[in-house]
């Protein structure tokens, strides 16, 4: 009988080293933490104010799952504007409470068991552990430009060889930033 109740998978998850340093700057005063990304200020009035209207005027039910059409939309146009790349924001943009959440749904949704990501590191703390909990096998390569080429031909090498799927994960910001 196992001593756990958790899954061996979570059970086997690396603690984060920047999780421990924010425990320990949490019991410290006049300390400012940036371990987790978290700013070092309040939330601005004009957010909070929004905010609290919403709140009041009865904006606290269930959205789509996908998000407020409103938003998504907002989205679209941005992406537009900034970067020029047109996206169906009733198929394409999912809304979500953050950057975990959405590397979650993205590596449930694309990753067989045994699939590789590989991973540019230094990265933030969650992206090794995202992969695993979806059953896939995090790839760790060290950070920079030709790194992340050779990485690029050895997923293209790979695919020719196996059948099993390759991903590169591609996040920018970095964090901690190279």
């Amino acid at each position: 009988m196992r001593d756990s109740f958790l899954s061996r998978r979570v059970a086997g998850l690396r603690p984060s080293g920047i999780r421990k340093f924010f425990d320990i700057a949490a019991t410290m005063k006049d300390v400012i933490s940036l371990g987790i990304g978290e700013p070092d200020f309040t939330t601005p009035e004009p957010i909070l104010e929004a905010g609290i209207r919403s709140l009041k005027t009865g904006e606290t039910h269930y959205t789509s799952n996908a998000g407020i059409v409103e938003l998504r939309k907002a989205v679209t146009d941005h992406l537009a504007r900034m970067y020029h790349v047109e996206y169906d924001q009733a198929t394409e943009i999912l809304i979500t409470v953050g950057v975990s959440e959405a590397l979650y749904l993205a590596t449930t949704a694309l990753l067989d068991p045994g699939d590789e990501v590989i991973i540019p590191t230094p990265c933030f703390v969650s992206y090794q552990a995202e992969v695993i909990l979806a059953n896939g096998v995090p790839v760790e390569v060290r950070h920079g430009k030709r790194i992340i080429l050779w990485s690029i031909r050895m997923i293209f090498a790979k695919r020719s060889l196996h059948a099993q799927k390759s991903f590169l994960l591609v996040t920018r910001p970095t964090r901690p930033a190279p």
